[in-house]
């Protein structure tokens, strides 16, 4: 898997496609590694007249794994939801200069930034932060980080907090676990699941990263007011019975950037 240097650490990605057609830019969320975006989604996409790349995340997968032996990452996320954010080694506004560091390096000006939970967060981050750079953007079951909306149900939030495994077939398991608590009720396929948690856990697995990352979105804080200035096309997908990220949440970012189009899923 090629890495890019990027924002002073190395992101791992892949492209599809011909790089001289549009490129749209694939970000995962909390967690998840870039494989999540399925290469069946990329050869669509890729079909429709694209350039596809998609990434690992700082801390997890190929990408640069952050080194903070020191750092107590679930005493920070409490100081974080409390109000300090001082001891976050790095926040949504580095993860969204990664992806933008990942663009210069292939040579890529501009790109349509798509992103799903957390990855929506960070390309809602690229939008307020490096508008230039981005043509369009679509933001799939995320939400703004006001406090008021987007929440996870509390079993979900257990599931966040629990302690990751780090043997394998424990680990697996718990990925599976993941997947059926915050997927589509109806649509759950366990053997799709516990294959991408297999494909992940062989690819890297790093349970502190994982951490790190939730604690950046709470010490990151309200992206209402950057969102509010936003002025460009943009697509906000949410699904109505989503545990993880409360349907507020893409509500609330739809009405945040003017003209947006919002798509309710019903199931």
């Amino acid at each position: 898997m090629p890495t890019a240097p990027a924002n002073g650490i190395e992101i791992a990605y892949e492209t599809f496609g011909d790089p001289d057609q549009p490129t749209v830019l694939l970000i995962m969320g909390l967690g998840a590694q870039m494989v999540m975006w399925e290469e069946g989604v990329c050869a669509l996409l890729v079909a429709r007249g694209l350039h596809v790349v998609r990434y690992d995340n700082r801390d997890v997968g190929e990408s640069t794994w952050i080194d903070t032996p020191d750092l107590d990452v679930s005493a920070a996320i409490m100081e974080a939801i409390m109000g300090d954010a001082s001891k976050a080694p790095y926040l949504l506004s580095d993860l969204a200069a990664d992806g933008i560091g990942l663009l210069d390096h292939l040579g890529i000006e501009q790109a349509h930034v798509v992103g799903a939970s957390m990855g929506g967060m960070i390309a809602q981050a690229m939008a307020i932060e490096h508008p230039r750079r981005v043509a369009s953007l679509t933001s799939i079951m995320s939400t703004t980080g006001e406090p008021g909306v987007g929440q996870p149900s509390p079993e979900v939030m257990e599931i966040l907090l629990a302690e990751r495994p780090d043997d394998r077939e424990q680990a697996i398991e718990f990925g599976v676990a993941i997947a059926r608590a915050i997927g589509s009720r109806d649509h759950f396929d366990e053997d799709k699941a516990r294959y991408l948690s297999e494909i992940q856990y062989d690819r890297g697995n790093n349970p502190e990263g994982v951490a790190r990352q939730l604690l950046a979105i709470v010490a990151s804080g309200s992206r209402a007011e950057g969102l509010s200035r936003v002025d460009l096309p943009a697509l906000v997908v949410h699904g109505r019975q989503d545990p993880l990220v409360d349907f507020s949440g893409g509500q609330r970012t739809a009405e945040l950037i003017a003209g947006a189009d919002f798509l309710a899923i019903d199931d």
